[in-house]
């Protein structure tokens, strides 16, 4: 397809970054990735390898490091921001400063900030100068770096409250591989791809604990109920829940040792402690923050979420996993369809 070429700022040189990065190079745009780490940076321009992150990747050469966040957004409109949650008020802050835009910040991270419990968009909306903020567009879906980077076929969807600039990140992103749908609920977008990172530990600890597919089928699918049921109270659209961002996340994150969710929880059903698996995992575990969020959210709102609550003692009460899973088992019985019936009736009134 024709495209206009761009100059395109890359926030953040991990796996995510750098595999976005790679299909920012294959459609002829010119990509400058900022990392926070000089030795990093002289790899990826001298050697055109990120090895920490994506082993045995090439990358394209037309792709820059920076070490410089102003050089890296000098003369940008389009910032791509990779970083971790508990990074993007510090990042949006060090933007602030430099002064340049006004941009349109296209984010990919999955988490929600606890306390606040603001979702990415509104952190950014929160923290963000006036002068350097054009529009705020969610990039989520079903998609491993790993996969993206071997350029294997991969749909992710795009949101935003300016449905133009949407689909202006859209045309940026889509090609033969990498396909790129638009949604306009970037609530149900945002809540979806965080959330799901819960279930994803979830899944991972019953794996470890050995409880096999029936177990996980369990998890994903009462998962989704719990999501849903928290999405519209907040005000999504039930349908985005049946999408990419809602069950194609959720099968993809729950179900591959690529995730780094499920890895962090399948260590845990193995009995490791939080913090040694935190050390060991070399990368953010976005589950553990969002496990939080969501916890207090489900209080927020009155919302019934007994996986994440089960998870939230794991992880911050000490409750051994196996006891965890017992006590989600002898749960009061209930109607598996009072799940959709509350969501249909939450959207009638919204």
């Amino acid at each position: 397809m024709q495209r206009n070429r761009e100059k395109v700022a890359v926030i953040g040189a991990g796996s995510w970054g750098t595999a976005l990065s790679m299909v920012l190079a294959d459609n002829d745009h010119e990509v400058r990735l900022w990392g926070h780490k000089p030795e990093q940076i002289d790899e990826i321009n001298q050697f055109h390898t990120n090895k920490k992150y994506l082993p045995n990747i090439s990358l394209p050469e037309s792709i820059k490091g920076f070490s410089s966040l102003e050089e890296a957004l000098k003369d940008i409109s389009t910032v791509i921001l990779a970083v971790p949650t508990k990074a993007i008020r510090e990042v949006i802050e060090k933007m602030n400063d430099i002064k340049g835009g006004p941009f349109t910040i296209v984010h990919v991270s999955k988490g929600i900030e606890p306390d606040t419990l603001l979702r990415i968009s509104e952190m950014i909306e929160d923290v963000a100068a006036e002068e350097i903020l054009d529009q705020v567009v969610v990039l989520s879906g079903p998609s491993h770096a790993e996969e993206v980077s071997l350029r294997h076929p991969t749909t992710v969807t795009v949101s935003s409250k300016d449905m133009q600039a949407a689909e202006r990140i859209q045309d940026l992103f889509i090609n033969q591989n990498f396909r790129v749908y638009t949604n306009p609920d970037i609530i149900g977008v945002e809540i979806g791809g965080a959330l799901k990172n819960i279930i994803a530990l979830a899944a991972g600890i019953t794996d470890g604990l050995g409880y096999g597919d029936n177990a996980k089928a369990a998890l994903i699918t009462r998962g989704l109920a719990e999501i849903a049921r928290l999405g519209t109270k907040m005000g999504a659209s039930p349908l985005t829940f049946s999408g990419l961002t809602g069950i194609g996340d959720l099968i993809v994150t729950c179900t591959s040792v690529h995730s780094r969710n499920w890895r962090a929880g399948n260590l845990l059903g193995k009995g490791q402690k939080l913090e040694e698996v935190l050390d060991n995992m070399g990368m953010v575990v976005e589950g553990v923050r969002t496990t939080k969020a969501a916890y207090q959210l489900a209080k927020k709102y009155d919302v019934k979420m007994p996986i994440t609550d089960a998870l939230y003692d794991v992880l911050f009460n000490h409750v051994n996993p196996k006891n965890a899973v017992d006590i989600l088992m002898k749960r009061g019985k209930t109607h598996e369809m009072e799940d959709l019936a509350n969501v249909l009736v939450d959207q009638s009134h919204n």
